[in-house]
């Protein structure tokens, strides 16, 4: 099973994310808030993010960063606001832009899709 790095900053969420990716078998790190998503990507074999942490020119930072620190493996963002990120750069930098609420079988699947 993949090494999965969630990004949240919102905490119910996050930890809804770590029990749900944890229950089918994958291994979890948390990065609250976005603290630690530099240090804990170059272990990550996928990497879940929220756009907004806490807005969307951060997340935005955060996709650059990420990229720019090299890594390189597959990158899912969540948000609630997708218009935020579409035709932009930072659009071409991720895998998969999903939209809250995101149906927990799709989510899934997505997961199975990139990490195998």
């Amino acid at each position: 099973m993949a090494r999965i790095l969630i990004a949240e900053d919102d905490l119910d969420q996050l930890e809804m994310y770590a029990r749900l990716f944890e229950t089918v078998g994958h291994q979890v790190v948390l990065a609250p808030g976005g603290s630690g998503l530099m240090r804990g990507a170059s272990n990550a074999d996928l990497v879940v993010m929220d756009l907004r942490i806490p807005d969307a020119g951060r997340g935005m930072d955060l996709i650059r960063g990420l990229r720019a620190s090299g890594y390189a493996g597959p990158l899912v963002l969540l948000s609630g606001w997708p218009d935020e990120i579409y035709g932009t750069p930072e659009e071409q930098m991720v895998s998969r832009v999903m939209v809250k609420p995101v149906p927990v079988p799709e989510l899934l699947h997505v997961i199975d899709e990139l990490t195998t």
